[in-house]
């Protein structure tokens, strides 16, 4: 357990990765903007033909996700990203042909594209097609029977993308997965209303800027994603897990210590993350992209890392969960916010990450034994984390 005050450390500047950058903190986050935590492994040119990085029958492998029934089903997991992305629903066709997948279309009623304000959004030319690429091919990856909704909001700046939100909630979804993030302020406090809503659950990337706190993870009513750099086995199944560098966490500018918490840490502040998930690009997964975004976008098969590639298969496992509570024999609500349940959960439900680190803030940003503010509570343990939320009242 890591008890300790914080301090803000230098951010790390990654090396041989093409990264979209952090958003800088905004004296309004309402008016600021936020950018997706997103890094893609340089490879040679020919790379871009054929998919490289952990593919999703071995993701599934290492995360123990086999033994689930329902898949998702009855689900809808929102995917929030900014911009246009023509090619959205064409290039999930060719990532789940290539690994043959259950198709996800808007004719089978899988897939649903959705605008902001009902008109299409500007198109996208600063990468944030290769983000939502992500988002659709590795949520259905995780809950290949969730329906997919892909809404898109008007741009990057933060009005549009809580407004994005809401419009996903009202349309709805029972999860919300937002693989992006800006700066804190203190109007993060008003615009926490966009995240406590009864019944559905928020998961948001924790940042690649490593060591200090992002929104809307700081949120208390979002699940904070972090990043590790996953092992695995030559046949598939998990072997080995460390923090991941790029891993954004700590303790919260303006947003109080939540119950939840009070167990593992100690600032009086929000600490993120919450959970974790493979993030480093040279362990990560492969999605394709064909819109060129007028340059602004990498076309082809990339091997991507970030946060932002947790974030939406910790939605997809939310989704999981759910389904198997409301087609249990004594059906159950969805969960919601699962805060109190993941941190009240048995340790042995999550891979613990004792190793490696965010920054040079000592034990602050240090992964070591219980939560600590690079990987929080661990990576899943899927079966076994999703039978228990399960078996929650």
């Amino acid at each position: 357990m890591n008890n300790a005050r914080l301090r803000l450390s230098a951010k790390f500047t990654l090396s041989l990765l093409a990264a979209l950058p952090l958003a800088a903190q905004s004296p309004d986050t309402s008016l600021g903007f936020s950018l997706p935590p997103l890094h893609r492994l340089v490879q040679p040119a020919s790379a871009a033909s054929s998919p490289t990085g952990i593919f999703p029958h071995l993701m599934r492998q290492a995360i123990y996700v086999f033994p689930i029934q329902n898949h998702g089903n009855g689900q809808v997991i929102a995917i929030i990203d900014a911009y246009d992305d023509p090619t959205a629903e064409a290039d999930l066709a060719t990532f789940t042909s290539t690994f043959k997948q259950t198709p996800c279309t808007t004719a089978n009623g899988c897939f649903r594209l959705v605008y902001q304000t009902g008109t299409k959004p500007p198109a996208d030319r600063t990468g944030w097609s290769n983000e939502v690429a992500i988002d659709i091919q590795w949520a259905h990856t995780i809950a290949p029977l969730a329906k997919i909704m892909l809404v898109e909001a008007n741009s990057n700046f933060n009005t549009d993308l809580y407004a994005a939100v809401d419009v996903a909630v009202a349309k709805g979804a029972n999860i919300v997965s937002m693989s992006w993030s800006g700066g804190e302020s203190r109007s993060e406090l008003q615009s926490d209303s966009h995240f406590n809503v009864p019944g559905v659950t928020f998961v948001a990337a924790s940042g690649d800027g490593g060591h200090g706190a992002v929104y809307p993870a700081a949120s208390p009513y979002v699940v904070g994603v972090g990043g590790t750099s996953l092992t695995i086995g030559p046949n598939g199944g998990w072997k080995n897990e460390v923090a991941w560098f790029g891993s954004g966490g700590g303790a919260s500018a303006f947003e109080a210590e939540p119950a939840y918490q009070s167990a593992v840490q100690s600032t009086g502040k929000r600490g993120i993350p919450d959970v974790a998930y493979d993030g480093d690009p040279n362990t990560g997964v492969p999605a394709y992209n064909s819109n060129p975004c007028s340059g602004g976008c990498f076309t082809g098969w990339g091997q991507w890392g970030g946060t932002s590639i947790g974030t939406p298969q910790w939605a997809a496992l939310f989704a999981l969960v759910n389904s198997e509570r409301v087609h249990a024999p004594t059906p159950k609500a969805p969960l919601g916010a699962p805060h109190v349940l993941l941190y009240a959960a048995p340790s042995d439900l999550f891979h613990d990450i004792t190793s490696g680190k965010n920054g040079g803030c000592g034990s602050l940003c240090n992964a070591g034994p219980g939560y600590d503010f690079v990987t929080g509570i661990g990576s899943p343990q899927a079966s076994y984390l999703i039978h228990n939320l399960i078996q929650a009242p």
